[in-house]
């Protein structure tokens, strides 16, 4: 009998506003990997079921899930899987969406190559070896432990040949095999009250994160920037009283550090977060743009339908006529497992 594992990342929203690479929350929207693992050497085989899966590569050179798995292995002397493996993928974090679908997909990759390898990676470890391909640790943090997460990096250079989570850099070769410096990341579970909600409102075009980062200035007034501190010393605990104030929020998820630079590629953008706020909108806490975008996330505690709803009546007036899902999301305090079937 081989043996069969199951691997759960959450989606995730980063930047809540102020917090650019700095803040994430975990979503109960799932990337699942089953893993089933033969008791006799072989190939591996990836097979993709769920949200945007056409066209996503089963070559597992490629595929960012198993590729990832193949550095880790790959700096610990396994250069393959050690047997044959059939990778089963149900995907329900649209992709290219800012809600951190690359992200899950590295933590997966680390949690798949610590149960094939037997490798008995502590999550501080697992963290680092996610931080080497995926370079922010907004996504990954708050993937890979859960929560209300708050995070900092610390520079590292990173060997040639280490797989990129981003496309447009996937023709970096494959077989890097230098493991990474040990915490190169460090992170913070933050309070988060249980009466907040999460609304997505998701746009169905794609984002590249990388075309969301050239939107960006190379450099910041000071003001801006102070503007951003100040709101996010605030929000770090406004989020976790036990009644949320609507307002206080409201004002400290404002930013102007990343969103004012990205309006144009988001059709709606400008008059969706200049126009709602606690007083006509029942229920509102804040809303900002999730991750790079197009999504947007709104905190609520109630009214979620309605809210949901104005914000999309504002993406169907544009005259691109922008089509959106919704899903009202909690904020789930676990994060990555793998269990062991």
């Amino acid at each position: 009998m081989g043996a069969r594992y199951t691997i759960k990342v959450p989606a995730t929203s980063a930047n809540i506003g102020p917090g650019f690479d700095v803040m994430g929350l975990s979503l109960s929207l799932y990337l699942t990997v089953v893993a089933e693992v033969s008791e006799t050497k072989g190939p591996v085989r990836i097979v993709y079921e769920g949200t945007d899966s056409d066209g996503l590569s089963v070559d597992p050179q490629t595929n960012l899930i198993t590729r990832t798995a193949l550095y880790v292995l790959g700096c610990h002397g396994v250069k393959e899987f050690p047997k044959a493996t059939t990778v089963r993928v149900q995907n329900n974090i649209p992709l290219g969406r800012g809600l951190g679908s690359s992200g899950a997909a590295v933590v997966a990759g680390v949690l798949l190559a610590d149960a094939v390898g037997a490798l008995g990676l502590q999550q501080q470890r697992m963290l680092d070896y996610c931080l080497m391909i995926e370079h922010h640790p907004d996504n990954v943090a708050a993937a890979l432990v859960g929560g209300f997460v708050a995070s900092y990096l610390v520079a590292v250079e990173r060997p040639d040949g280490i797989p990129a989570s981003e496309p447009e850099s996937s023709a970096i070769s494959n077989g890097a095999t230098a493991p990474p410096p040990e915490n190169i990341a460090h992170f913070l579970r933050l309070g988060c009250s249980p009466k907040i909600k999460a609304i997505a409102i998701i746009p169905q075009f794609e984002l590249a994160t990388s075309k969301a980062r050239a939107a960006l200035p190379g450099s910041y007034k000071t003001a801006d920037v102070v503007f951003n501190l100040q709101r996010l010393a605030v929000l770090t605990t406004a989020l976790g009283r036990e009644v949320p104030d609507p307002w206080l929020i409201f004002r400290a998820m404002e930013d102007k550090v990343h969103q004012p630079y990205r309006m144009h590629l988001v059709p709606g953008l400008p008059e969706i977060l200049g126009s709602f706020n606690p007083d006509n909108t029942p229920g509102l806490l804040g809303i900002c743009l999730s991750g790079a975008g197009p999504t947007i996330l709104a905190l609520a505690m109630d009214n979620f339908d309605q809210i949901a709803a104005s914000i999309r009546a504002v993406f169907a007036r544009q005259p691109t006529r922008v089509e959106t899902k919704y899903q009202v999301l909690d904020i789930v305090s676990e994060g990555a497992t793998c269990t062991k079937d």
